[in-house]
């Protein structure tokens, strides 16, 4: 059972993320913060990766895993009634299979949560789906139910039908649906409908919300008391939901006193989970990103990681955002999912350009709000390949094969100091002498540099090349002699050559 309970969660989590940035675009209401969409994402993934674990697989005992983990992991405000939503449903499912039972449960904790509800939201999407399972309606048919809501929230609140956009609560509510509906058919996750909610200049410039911090956490303890918390609550902000039980509360309030509402949870037990957000940030960062005020921007975004003020002048010439690391000095995860978020597009390319920093890349990608990939480049010479493929007008997917077929088509090779003793072909490289690199390999070492970078050239131009690149390092030797020699040995060959200012390697090849 909890091995089905996961594959619904799943499909619940690929249909919301799918449809994420669209639905922060459409989030004008309460405010407009543009994270509505990433905010049901966060939650719905928190279940998922509760189930990815050991636990309960009577119907009791999921249903209670379930709910806490929705409860405990909510962010914002959709966030937090979704994980009613998915209270009331798993009550009702831990004793019965009834559909239609599940949903009403589900509207009505929803209902509960809110302490005054308004219509045109989620609110307004779970009573539809409820009373379309209600009529006897199939799964599908129910989703369909609720994309019809889903259009009609724009003439529900003034401030959608002003804006020209959807309900993002509502229209995320349904992906979720949507996602379940497409695991228990066992059929692939269908296209969202075609609704006319393009985002205009109306829905994009929104007044800055009343209060500035959007405040969320949660309260454990013994017999809490959930009224007390929001009576009080309520004198210092707005858009309050306290939800849970008298063990545990999740709290959610914009206000611009945090410190206040955090001390209000900690007179009644401890807290946890505390994400405070700048609202009057997101908002300007939501309208600066749907009016594309940063030169250049596109579909998609590439964050590639680089040592050098060359090569980072290399890589920021063809648009990338470029995170400082390499060889010895590998970027963290937070590093690159910051990239991600702040690049200037809707969906992000990371190139680690070295093997050290892929695991970390894929990392940052799985934990970033945007959709992002990972070409697992190996070498700053095959990220800057990589790069001459990019399309920013193209999706992400599209994206990937094309540069990793550009990077897989440079032969790459290196020059450094051998820091320790190494053997080669039965010969010994002694410590503090030159060594040569292809493809990461040692194949050629020496006392002087350009018989050993002359080595690594004829091993990349084994195969017939029409271009080599040579990035010089931090301290790069006089490169005269080899100069002369490429242009007197390959005449046809066209070379670049560039200040790369690496460290640890004077000079990087390049081959295509």
């Amino acid at each position: 059972m909890r091995a089905r309970v996961k594959e619904l969660v799943d499909g619940a989590r690929t249909a919301i993320e799918a449809h994420r940035h669209r639905i922060d675009d459409l989030n004008v209401y309460p405010v407009p913060d543009g994270d509505t969409g990433t905010n049901l994402t966060l939650t719905v993934r928190a279940v998922a990766e509760a189930l990815a674990g050991d636990g309960a697989d009577d119907r009791a005992g999921l249903a209670r895993e379930v709910s806490r983990a929705a409860l405990m992991g909510a962010r914002g405000n959709s966030g937090v009634i979704l994980s009613q939503i998915v209270r009331g449903a798993t009550d009702s499912l831990a004793e019965t299979d009834d559909l239609a039972k599940a949903f009403r449960s589900a509207s009505d904790a929803a209902y509960r949560a809110v302490k005054k509800p308004v219509e045109g939201t989620m609110l307004t999407a779970i009573r539809a789906l409820a009373d379309a399972a209600e009529r006897g309606s199939s799964l599908p048919e129910i989703v369909a139910a609720g994309d019809e809501v889903v259009a009609r929230t724009r003439e529900m609140l003034p401030v959608l039908r002003e804006a020209g956009v959807v309900d993002a609560g509502a229209a995320g509510l349904v992906e979720i649906v949507r996602g379940i509906a497409a695991v228990v058919a066992g059929e692939p996750l269908p296209d969202a409908p075609q609704l006319d909610d393009a985002i205009g200049i109306e829905a994009i410039h929104q007044e800055l919300s009343r209060f500035r911090y959007c405040t969320v956490f949660v309260v454990e303890g013994d017999d809490l008391d959930l009224p007390g918390l929001e009576t009080e609550l309520e004198l210092i902000g707005d858009s309050l939901l306290v939800v849970g039980d008298r063990t545990a509360l999740k709290v959610h309030v914009h206000t611009d006193d945090p410190g206040r509402a955090l001390s209000l949870g900690v007179a009644r037990g401890a807290i946890g989970g505390v994400e405070i957000a700048n609202m009057h940030e997101q908002t300007l960062e939501r309208e600066g990103r749907l009016l594309h005020a940063v030169p250049g921007a596109g579909r998609t975004a590439v964050v590639a990681v680089a040592a050098g003020d060359g090569n980072r002048a290399l890589f920021e010439s063809g648009g990338a955002v470029v995170v400082d690391g390499g060889e010895t000095m590998n970027p963290s995860t937070a590093d690159l999912v910051a990239a991600i978020e702040h690049a200037p597009g809707l969906e992000v390319i990371l190139l680690p350009n070295n093997g050290n920093v892929i695991l970390t890349a894929e990392h940052a990608a799985e934990n970033a709000s945007k959709v992002a990939r990972v070409v697992p480049t190996r070498s700053l010479q095959a990220g800057l390949a990589a790069l001459v493929a990019f399309d920013g007008s193209r999706v992400a997917d599209e994206n990937v094969a094309a540069l990793q077929e550009a990077a897989d088509g440079v032969a790459t090779g290196a020059v450094t100091i051998a820091s320790r003793d190494v053997q080669l072909n039965g010969v010994a490289v002694r410590k503090g002498k030159w060594l040569g690199l292809a493809e990461g390999e040692p194949i050629a070492g020496g006392e002087t540099f350009d018989e050993v970078a002359q080595a690594v050239l004829e091993q990349l131009l084994h195969e017939p090349r029409g271009v080599v690149t040579l990035l010089t390092g931090d301290d790069p030797p006089p490169l005269d002699g080899l100069l002369e020699r490429i242009q007197s040995e390959y005449p046809e060959l066209e070379l670049d050559v560039h200040e790369g200012g690496q460290p640890h390697y004077p000079l990087l090849l390049a081959a295509e």
